[in-house]
């Protein structure tokens, strides 16, 4: 399946209620779904029902976030931190259902399951889990040790995954077009994410800031993914979902970091919408604002920025990029709820300027790849 166009414009409604969700995390975008849901066509009859039944339910899951709506403040570090920082996880499994958290089936004291998808959620918790602790001193998504919590095999057919505000949530796929969703290391870490910004900046989910907050997601999955393989920033792939496609999908993932919007090109999903700078900016209401759209330019420059600097990205642009997330000695506050892209873009360079230097090769990177997106320009201080 090819295609050489981009969706229309009723691939990227979502049906939500029009209210913004303080506790975002769909892995899958509404746009694409919108697509998936008029597989019929293409003789893809599951992929089309489960789509339209995952546009049904992940309004109402928002709904049901936003009713703690307000940030969730860190919990004391006596509530939960050991003496010693110590990855606490427990899956469960929803057994097809649509309640939660479903059936507990492995902790920290059980081996391995019989079942790919636990070990693999399990797995992919303790791999954020050790990013957060060894690149950036964070003891869990809190700061302060909470246990990670997840449930896979959640509904029928389920073509998402999502963080609701206390836990990770798998789908399975529908077969046809995705598989399970806990295959991929990225979409563990970027849903985990949502948990970090949700305890520190916590970036509104709509317009700009909510693309902040997608792309800090995307950030984080990808540093996860390099973090669990000991790949350098040159040699990493920049893919966001790589692995989630069947084989009948004519794309590499959901999202390229690196080339947004040249994910996949698919006669059943279109092309991958993402722009790649200011000048492609999607002026939309649809996707809250176009969150997972727009998402793809402060993408594109973190991967710039860690490419340029080379090794271990979390070691210097993401360290960068966490520092202007939750603030750190010598840099600035965090980013307020509603920081725009010029606003994260001052805070990264800020950062960078308190952490490496104002000279230095880092705060140089991070500002010449905002200025290639188009988010800085010649009026922005260096």
């Amino acid at each position: 399946m090819s295609s050489s166009t981009r969706p229309p414009a009723s691939a990227l409604h979502c049906p939500t209620t029009g209210s913004v969700p303080a506790r975002p995390g769909f892995i899958v975008p509404p746009y694409l779904l919108a697509r998936l849901a008029e597989a019929d066509a293409h003789g893809m009859p599951r992929a089309a029902e489960a789509a339209r039944r995952s546009l049904l339910a992940d309004p109402a899951l928002r709904v049901e976030r936003e009713r703690a709506a307000v940030a969730t403040p860190a919990a004391p570090a006596s509530v939960w931190a050991a003496a010693t920082p110590t990855v606490r996880r427990t899956i469960f499994d929803a057994g097809n259902a649509e309640s939660l958290p479903g059936r507990p089936v492995r902790d920290e004291t059980d081996a391995p399951a019989d079942d790919v998808a636990v070990n693999e959620a399990f797995e992919g918790l303790g791999a954020t889990y050790a990013l957060l602790l060894e690149a950036f001193g964070r003891d869990s998504v809190d700061g302060a040790g909470l246990p990670l919590l997840a449930t896979v095999h959640y509904g029928r057919d389920y073509d998402n995954a999502f963080w609701d505000g206390e836990r990770m949530v798998f789908g399975d796929g529908d077969g046809e077009v995705f598989g399970r969703f806990t295959a991929s290391l990225s979409v563990i870490g970027h849903e985990l994410a949502h948990g970090v910004t949700q305890y520190t900046a916590g970036l509104v989910y709509e317009g700009q800031s909510g693309a902040l907050n997608e792309s800090f997601s995307d950030v984080l999955g990808a540093l996860v993914e390099q973090h669990q393989r000991g790949q350098r920033a040159e040699e990493a792939s920049w893919l966001i979902g790589e692995g989630l496609f069947t084989e009948a999908v004519q794309g590499r993932a959901l999202r390229s970091m690196s080339e947004p919007g040249t994910a996949y090109d698919d006669d059943v999903l279109g092309k991958d919408p993402q722009p790649a700078d200011m000048a492609g900016y999607v002026d939309t209401r649809d996707d809250n604002g176009g969150v997972h759209l727009n998402s793809g330019i402060p993408n594109r420059a973190f991967a710039l920025a860690a490419t340029e600097l080379g090794g271990f990205a979390w070691e210097r642009a993401g360290r960068v990029w966490y520092d202007a997330l939750v603030g750190a000695p010598g840099a600035p506050a965090p980013v307020s709820p509603r920081a725009t892209f010029a606003e994260f873009a001052a805070a990264t360079v800020t950062a960078a300027h308190a952490r490496f230097g104002a000279e230095s090769t880092e705060a140089s990177a991070i500002d010449r790849a905002w200025r290639t997106v188009g988010v800085r320009s010649d009026d922005d201080p260096r």
